[in-house]
């Protein structure tokens, strides 16, 4: 599994996660918390999107293994104008980690991006955002 700081590992580790479960991870920085999470799936796949293009090019080196693998995709995106491609979800679990659309800091933001998961989420899926102990589950209107 890749290095992950004491505080991204105690949240990943959190996650209610189970080897065929479609994950997508808004906000993704580096990818630290995608590749964890794509190590412990196993028919499972990670999207991890990020706003960033330089976040992006950072989590595909950091990713190139997971991608290859493809248990893994990283694409250019902000939460609030998430749609997801053909093939991508529908997804059991979304989470984000110190994204300001998603815990708080931004609402209008905010706003858009919990309606834009919940048209992705399957029946079933469950949102996790940090800021709880460790994480925090949020309730999404579908």
């Amino acid at each position: 599994m890749p290095q992950l700081s004491p505080r991204l590992a105690e949240a990943v580790a959190a996650l209610p996660l189970a080897p065929h479960l479609r994950v997508l991870e808004i906000g993704c920085g580096p990818g630290a918390a995608a590749r964890a999470v794509a190590a412990r799936l196993d028919t499972g796949r990670v999207l991890a999107i990020d706003r960033s293009a330089a976040a992006v090019a950072r989590a595909r080196a950091a990713c190139a293994e997971e991608i290859a693998s493809g248990r893994l995709t990283v694409r250019r995106c902000a939460a609030e104008d998430f749609v997801p491609e053909p093939g991508e979800g529908p997804f059991d679990l979304v989470f984000a980690f110190r994204v300001g659309a998603l815990d708080g800091r931004h609402p209008e933001a905010g706003r858009l991006a919990l309606a834009r998961v919940a048209a992705a989420l399957a029946p079933a899926g469950r949102v996790f955002v940090d800021g709880g102990d460790p994480l925090r589950e949020l309730t999404v209107r579908r």
